[in-house]
């Protein structure tokens, strides 16, 4: 699977997508390895950039993060960004059968995973004072939530 196709893909034509997503096959290892680990990386990064070298405007003023704090937030919000898409997963997994889908882990990581690819990102806007407002753009994985939830779990 190619990263990049894969972003654009979800992100431009997100139905089709969803029918290609369905057929391939997956493990946790390789979704995480290929997918979540690099992608789940851009906010944590990018926001680490616009607090510690970048700062925040307040009041006219502009505040910094020292860098082990940064850093120290930065490794947080990764490893909870990591275990976020799990969590989805299992509740997509636990609550599929009471709207007549399927329980399959796989294809319920494969729907928490491939959604949350607008919120991450949008997350490079958290590298630019003036651009973090546009993070917003990140509910767009609702949507591919929205889509992909029926297409992999069959409810």
């Amino acid at each position: 699977m190619n990263l990049v196709a894969r972003v654009k893909g979800i992100l431009l034509s997100p139905k089709s997508e969803w029918g290609v997503i369905d057929s391939e096959p997956a493990t946790v290892s390789s979704l995480y390895t290929e997918y979540i680990v690099p992608l789940a990386a851009i906010p944590a990064i990018a926001g680490f950039i616009g607090m510690s070298i970048f700062g925040i405007g307040l009041l006219g003023t502009n505040v910094r993060v020292p860098i082990v704090t940064g850093l120290t937030n930065a490794v947080v919000q990764y490893v909870v960004g990591l275990a976020g898409v799990y969590a989805l997963a299992l509740i997509a997994d636990a609550l599929a059968p009471n709207f007549g889908g399927q329980k399959n882990p796989i294809q319920a990581l494969k729907v928490a995973a491939y959604a949350s690819t607008a919120s991450w990102v949008a997350g490079i806007f958290l590298m630019l004072p003036g651009l973090r407002a546009l993070g917003i753009l990140g509910i767009y994985s609702l949507y591919l939530l929205f889509l992909g939830l029926p297409k992999l779990m069959k409810a």
